[in-house]
């Protein structure tokens, strides 16, 4: 299981947009987001690229804590 920390969420909708973005990454599953830690946990299906994993955060307008 993989884990990322996410800035700027504030409430469940951003859980909820943030959940969305990871289900869309292909290789992702299992995804589970937790408001009040800040973090984001995840299965992967197969090697899926930290970077693209990042890059689905910001897109959904979410900063990735390194």
């Amino acid at each position: 299981m993989k884990s990322i920390k996410i800035k700027g969420m504030s409430c469940g909708h951003c859980v909820m947009a943030v959940t969305k973005a990871l289900n869309a990454v292909d290789g992702v599953r299992g995804v589970n987001v937790d408001l009040k830690s800040g973090m984001a946990t995840y299965e992967e299906d197969k090697a899926v690229d930290p970077d693209v994993v990042a890059a689905a955060i910001k897109k959904a307008g979410y900063e990735v804590v390194e």
